[in-house]
C-alpha cells in the first residue's frame, strides 16, 4: 500500500501524487500516468503492481492544474472538457518533477493508459531522465505523431477502438519504425479491470511486454 504525496513543478505549482515502494531496494524508478479519470483506485493499484515488481513508484495527478465548474450537468462531456483545459506544456512540468521524484529508485519507465498513454509519449520525446517509455491506447498519440521519442518506446492498441481507428496506428508505426507498436483484438481501456472493456487476455500479454521491456531498459 503506497501513499499520498505531494509534487512541485518548476515553476512552483503543487499537485497531489501517489507513492508506492518495493519491499527491498528498487531496482528502478516507474511513472504511472492514469486515465482522465485522475490518480483512482485503480491507477493506485496499477502503481501497487509495478512496486511488487521492484520498482519505486509514482503516480502524479497530472489534471490538478484543470480547473472546471457546474456549469453543465452532462457529466458524459466532461472527460472532453477536463481535456480541452489541459495545458500540454505545463503538464511538461509536472511529469518533469514526477520522473525527477521516480528517479530516487534509478533509471525511470513511464507507462500510461489513455490520456496516460499519449503523456507517455511526450514524456518520451521532451521529459530528461526518462529511460524507457510503455503506452496503452493513447487517446491523442496521432495529434503528436511529429514528436519522436528519444528513448526506447512501445505503444500497445486494441484493434475495435473506435477512438483510435487503425489507420492513424499505422501511420503512427509507419512514421516511426523505431518503435515497437502492438495491437490487440480489444477496445479501449481493455487494461482496466475495472471497465465492462476489459480484456483479461489482451491485458495479460501487454503487461507481460511492458515488464520485460521495463526490465531490458530500466532494471
Amino acid at each position: 500500500m503506497g501513499t499520498r504525496i505531494t509534487l512541485a513543478g518548476s515553476d512552483g505549482f503543487e499537485f497531489n501524487a501517489y507513492r508506492a515502494e518495493p519491499a527491498g531496494e528498487p531496482r528502478g524508478g516507474v511513472v504511472v500516468l492514469g486515465e482522465v479519470w485522475g490518480v483512482n483506485h485503480w491507477v493506485r493499484s496499477v502503481a501497487d503492481r509495478w512496486a511488487d515488481e521492484g520498482y519505486l513508484v509514482i503516480a502524479p495527478a497530472m489534471l490538478d492544474r484543470v480547473q472546471f465548474g457546474y456549469e453543465s450537468d452532462d457529466y458524459s462531456r466532461l472527460p472532453r472538457e477536463i481535456v480541452g483545459q489541459f495545458d500540454p506544456e505545463a503538464g511538461l512540468l509536472d511529469l518533469a518533477a514526477a520522473v525527477e521524484a521516480a528517479s530516487e529508485g534509478g533509471r525511470v519507465g513511464v507507462t500510461g493508459y489513455c490520456f496516460g498513454g499519449m503523456l507517455s509519449w511526450r514524456a518520451a520525446a521532451l521529459v530528461d531522465g526518462v529511460s524507457a517509455a510503455s503506452g496503452y491506447y493513447g487517446g491523442g498519440v496521432p495529434r503528436y505523431i511529429g514528436l519522436t521519442p528519444r528513448v526506447p518506446t512501445e505503444m500497445h492498441f486494441g484493434t475495435r477502438d473506435q477512438g483510435i481507428p487503425m489507420e492513424q496506428v499505422e501511420e503512427l508505426q509507419a512514421a516511426h519504425p523505431e518503435v515497437d507498436i502492438y495491437s490487440y483484438d480489444a477496445d479501449h481501456g481493455f487494461c482496466c479491470e475495472e471497465r465492462d472493456r476489459y480484456d483479461a487476455d489482451a491485458c495479460r500479454s501487454a503487461s507481460a511486454r511492458s515488464r520485460e521491456f521495463f526490465r531490458r531498459h530500466v532494471g
